[in-house]
């Protein structure tokens, strides 16, 4: 797939992160550090070990931060181009200041804070195949709560600690294809623009069966932490 080796990768990094509580007080959400680099270095590493590495970045909130980390890093193996998106744009919106950036046909998009052990060339072909508009990655995750199975006379039958729940929900590494263009006018990519794309039929599912986890929360920062600090780093790619 030498040929697809050129499809850049839009990340999205301008969000003001506030789940994230005290973390994002001084800095953006994307340069947490996991082990000794920020997780969006994370993130860009799971594309460019398949050698997709031609990146865009749609800053916001503390967006010079992400600027002078990537100056003052100098990594000149990779193609980095930041662009100011707005600090309180809609990710749609982002997209769209970034458009006359993206010169193929299809496009990488991910979130600046999501982690995974994902084939993203399996990602990319799959997206060929069923030709639609969009593929989302799709992930199943755990409870964040303890479950409980309650039988007769109250009693409790069964007590599972964070269960896998039995759901598939939307694990960013997605592949859009530019006539997604069109559509991000009708609002928020997930609520509007998706749902748009789902009554046309025209967004696909690829089923990531493997590891996944975002840090949204200190708590995710300092689970993912752990994972790096004991070698569990599921997605660690050098």
């Amino acid at each position: 797939m030498n040929e697809y080796q050129n499809i850049p990768v839009v990340i999205l990094c301008g969000g003001k992160g506030t789940r994230a509580g005290q973390l994002t007080a001084k800095i953006p959400k994307p340069l947490i550090k996991i082990g000794d680099k920020p997780i969006l270095l994370h993130v860009m590493k799971i594309y460019a070990q398949h050698g997709f590495s031609d990146f865009i970045l749609c800053l916001g909130y503390k967006g010079k931060f992400i600027r002078n980390y990537f100056k003052k890093n100098n990594i000149k193996k990779w193609n980095i181009t930041c662009v100011d998106t707005g600090i309180d744009s809609l990710k749609s919106s982002r997209l769209l200041k970034v458009e006359h950036l993206i010169k193929s046909e299809n496009f990488f998009l991910a979130y600046g804070d999501d982690l995974a052990d994902i084939k993203i060339k399996k990602l990319l072909k799959q997206h060929l195949l069923t030709n639609t508009i969009a593929t989302i990655t799709a992930v199943k995750t755990l409870s964040e709560f303890g479950v409980l199975k309650i039988g007769k006379g109250k009693l409790i039958t069964d007590f599972k600690e964070k269960p896998p729940i039995n759901q598939w929900i939307n694990g960013g590494f997605m592949v859009l294809n530019k006539k997604v263009f069109r559509f991000l006018r009708y609002g928020e990519l997930e609520s509007d623009v998706f749902r748009e794309l789902v009554k046309m039929k025209e967004i696909a599912a690829y089923k990531h069966l493997g590891k996944w986890k975002a840090m949204n929360t200190i708590k995710d920062s300092i689970e993912l932490n752990l994972l790096w600090k004991k070698g569990q780093a599921f997605w660690k790619v050098w």
